[in-house]
């Protein structure tokens, strides 16, 4: 017994380990041994050897396991390994999907499309130009930025874009001067842009004689 009291001496004298006791510890100590106080009375003493009351099982694990959850969820965002919920970005947010019409201008392809949805999601945004009238630029992980310079109503309308779908309503090639355009379904098809009839076929059809044979 006294080697055990100068052992808690000595422990007790040093100020880190007293440092890092729980709160309170030292205070729990000092009380008075509840077996030396007065004695209890019968209704007292029944009362504590009471058992305790049960706790509902999914209750408490339910509660658990959310605490559980929380505690998971705001340690993983701290560290940055869980991105918090996004919010869901609204259909009007969204960007159009751009339909590129290659057409002369007696046609108005806008107004077919006013007011249609891709998969009742995305709106429509018609461009439509002759094949004189456009520039492109394909890459070669897909899709290519097409530049429109037209002549509207005296005004020249100068745009770039990248086509999400290509409409092609005017023959690609022509014996005329200047009239050779397989250059520009070369690019499109290298930057592999979806089109209606397929661009294989719109290519095809460049020669008279490939087709008829």
């Amino acid at each position: 017994e006294a080697l055990t009291m100068n052992f808690l001496r000595r422990r007790l004298s040093d100020s880190s380990f007293v440092a890092n006791l729980p709160n309170g510890y030292m205070l729990d100590l000092q009380r008075p041994d509840s077996s030396s106080s007065s004695p209890v009375s019968p209704a007292t003493e029944r009362r504590h050897l009471q058992p305790p009351q049960p706790v509902h099982s999914s209750s408490a694990g339910s509660s658990i396991f959310s605490s559980i959850s929380s505690a998971v969820k705001h340690t993983t965002q701290a560290v940055g390994l869980l991105e918090p919920a996004a919010s869901p970005v609204p259909a009007a947010a969204q960007k159009p999907k751009i339909l590129l019409v290659i057409d002369d201008g007696h046609t108005d392809w806008a107004k077919y499309f006013q007011g249609k949805k891709v998969n009742g999601e995305f709106d429509i945004r018609v461009e439509q130009a002759e094949f004189s009238e456009l520039n492109l630029a394909s890459y070669v992980g897909g899709g290519c930025t097409v530049d429109m310079q037209v002549l509207r109503n005296g005004t020249k309308v100068v745009r770039s874009f990248k086509p999400d779908l290509v409409l092609v309503r005017q023959h690609a090639y022509s014996m005329a001067l200047g009239e050779d355009f397989r250059s520009l379904i070369i690019g499109l098809q290298y930057g592999r842009v979806p089109a209606v009839n397929s661009l294989c076929s719109i290519y095809n059809f460049c020669s008279k004689p490939w087709v008829v044979s």
